[in-house]
C-alpha cells in the first residue's frame, strides 16, 4: 500500500486539492474504523456493517471533529478549514450541511496526514475519540470455521 517511497512531502501534500484529500482520507478513515471494529469483538459481518455506517456517517464525522480540532497544529488546522470551505459536488442525505461540511475537513485532515506519511499523527487524532464510539452493538460467539 503505502511505501516510505511513495510519501509526499507535506508542503506537496497540502497543495492538492482539499476535496481530493477528503477522497482519501474517507478510505483511510474507513479502514481504520473497520480495522478497529473487527479488533473490539467477534460479530456477524452485518453488525460491522451497521457500527461502521453509523460511526462513518458525515454526523458522526461531525461530532468526532469537536473532540480533536483543538489537537490539530497549525497546518492540520489550514487542512481542516480548506476541506470544510471547499465546494463539493455533492451534498448529503442524512446531515445537515454544516455537519457534512465538518466531516470533510476531518477527512481532508486524514488524507493530507496519509499522504505526507504520517501515520502515527492519524492515530494519535483518532485516538482521541472514545472507545465506546467503536463498539459493535450485536457481538456474537466466535467463529468456528475450519482451518
Amino acid at each position: 500500500m503505502l511505501e516510505q517511497n511513495d510519501v509526499m512531502k507535506k508542503e506537496e501534500a497540502f497543495r492538492v486539492n482539499p476535496v481530493t484529500l477528503a477522497f482519501i482520507g474517507d478510505a483511510v478513515y474507513t479502514l481504520y474504523v473497520r480495522e478497529k471494529l473487527v479488533r473490539s469483538c467477534e460479530a456477524k459481518p452485518s453488525a460491522y456493517q451497521a457500527s461502521a455506517a453509523k460511526i462513518l456517517s458525515a454526523v458522526a464525522q461531525s461530532a468526532a471533529i469537536e473532540k480533536m480540532i483543538s489537537a490539530f497544529t497549525e497546518d492540520e488546522a489550514e487542512v481542516y478549514r480548506r476541506g470544510r470551505n471547499a465546494k463539493k459536488a455533492t451534498k448529503s442525505k442524512h446531515a445537515s450541511v454544516g455537519e457534512y461540511n465538518r466531516s470533510t475537513g476531518l477527512e481532508a485532515v486524514i488524507g493530507y496526514l496519509y499522504l505526507s506519511g504520517e501515520k502515527e499523527r492519524i492515530n494519535e487524532l483518532l485516538s482521541l475519540l472514545a472507545e465506546e464510539d467503536f463498539s459493535v452493538k450485536t457481538p456474537v460467539e466466535p467463529y468456528k470455521g475450519q482451518r
